[in-house]
């Protein structure tokens, strides 16, 4: 490089450095910003979902046996109802007992989808599977709703198939208040469970995984709580040391189960959600004006204000199937005691009846209005799930036409801001 080029080169340097640091350069504009008054409204988020109940046929589908192209076209009836009404989630009954309506790989298919346990729908297709393709179709949640540890209904006599429950693990089942039911406190029905709802998570393309309150059976037919058949597994507890009472050991052994569930879920998935519906009232006095009723903490054995207020669930939906005229039971009442025990800041969604209660009000279906309108009015609450698809579905009491009025448009189901990814994995 000649000395002549040496100097051209600093020359030009000095020049483009006080170019610069020059008051004469000018800075490029800044990008206009929308006046508030131009941006789009937020958009509407509140859950709207619906209870697809399985069991006994309640719901879908209208009898078991129907052929392959009945279930679907029955199914497609609901879901379409459920987009006609703004609602955005179907909870769908997978697992009502130790039975599937899906292509389980542990399980045996449920009588109550073909008639005969054991066999597949003819000609064949995977029901949850088709749901929530459909669903997804529709712009539809749809959550996998299981029962964890009851095995048979009452009153079912049928033969069972080689790979029911009774007859891979006899062991695990016991026979309490006229229910076949796993019994909670032993781990290894708990981890049988457990894997059946990972199976589940892992296979499907579920948006969430949904449990209801039957974790022991409720006391009814003279079946008394207290003589729950695990004598064996309590007594080995005490020679071991064990200082809990029956009660708080069952309870306890509960307690396991949910953690574990919603841990596994996440590891596997975080983003399916995990929730339960338990009975509406924890324990009588809670709210203060709450009268003696079903004590779910001790009947049950259900310590779900623990679970809420632990975190230990995305969601909450206690079944509050009390109207708002109810005094000792009041909707609202129930829906702010639960809104206060949100420790950990998860959805509160609670149960409402659509448009049927056992003490109906005289407006059936203005009541399940009312009370959207009250979970509307909470700030702990962001929506709710309607029992059940049957009463929408037959517009039993002109619900359907309150529900149009309550929902006249579409809502995004709500973001879960803090303790979950908001999305499934993707392209970057």
């Amino acid at each position: 490089m000649t000395k002549r080029t040496r100097q051209v080169i600093a020359s030009t340097l000095l020049l483009l450095a006080g170019c610069a640091n020059s008051s004469y350069v000018t800075p490029l504009p800044e990008p206009a910003r929308p006046a508030l008054a131009d941006l789009p409204p937020a958009a509407a988020r509140e859950f709207r979902g619906v209870w697809v109940t399985t069991i006994d046929n309640r719901d879908w589908p209208s009898r078991p046996g129907l052929p392959s192209n009945q279930q679907k076209e029955e199914l497609l009836a609901i879901l379409d109802r459920a987009v006609q009404l703004h609602l955005n989630a179907v909870l769908l009954q997978v697992r009502p007992c130790c039975d599937a309506l899906y292509d389980s790989k542990i399980e045996p298919w449920s009588e109550y989808l073909t008639g005969k346990m054991g066999v597949p729908p003819s000609p064949f297709y995977d029901p949850l599977a088709f749901a929530v393709e459909q669903a997804h179709k529709r712009g539809l949640e749809l959550h996998a709703w299981v029962n964890p540890f009851r095995a048979r209904a009452a009153g079912l006599r049928t033969p069972v198939a080689p790979n029911f429950v009774t007859r891979v693990h006899p062991d695990l089942v016991r026979d309490a208040g006229g229910y076949l039911m796993l019994d909670p406190s032993d781990p290894r029905a708990r981890e049988y469970t457990l894997g059946v709802i990972l199976d589940i998570v892992r296979r499907y393309d579920i948006d969430g995984l949904h449990m209801d309150d039957y974790f022991y059976p409720y006391p009814e037919r003279g079946y008394n709580p207290d003589d729950f058949p695990d004598d064996d597994l309590w007594q080995k507890y005490l020679r071991a040391g064990g200082k809990l009472s029956r009660g708080d050991w069952r309870r306890e052994n509960i307690n396991t189960f949910v953690r574990d569930v919603y841990a596994s879920i996440k590891k596997e998935k975080r983003w399916v959600k995990f929730g339960i519906s338990p009975f509406g009232i924890w324990r009588p006095g809670h709210p203060a004006q709450v009268a003696a009723t079903l004590d779910s903490y001790e009947a049950l054995f259900a310590d779900s204000q623990k679970w809420f207020a632990s975190g230990w669930v995305d969601y909450l939906s206690p079944q509050l199937y009390w109207p708002t005229t109810e005094k000792d039971r009041s909707f609202a009442a129930l829906l702010d005691w639960w809104g206060g025990q949100n420790a950990q800041h998860r959805h509160l969604w609670p149960g409402l009846r659509a448009g049927v209660w056992d003490d109906a009000p005289p407006s059936p279906a203005r009541e399940t209005g009312e009370e959207i309108a009250l979970t509307r009015g909470r700030a702990g609450a962001s929506g709710g799930v309607l029992f059940r698809a049957g009463f929408i579905m037959d517009n039993t009491n002109g619900v359907a036409d309150e529900l149009a009025r309550a929902y006249p448009s579409p809502a995004l189901v709500p973001a879960r801001p803090g303790w979950a990814v908001l999305r499934r994995p993707g392209p970057p």
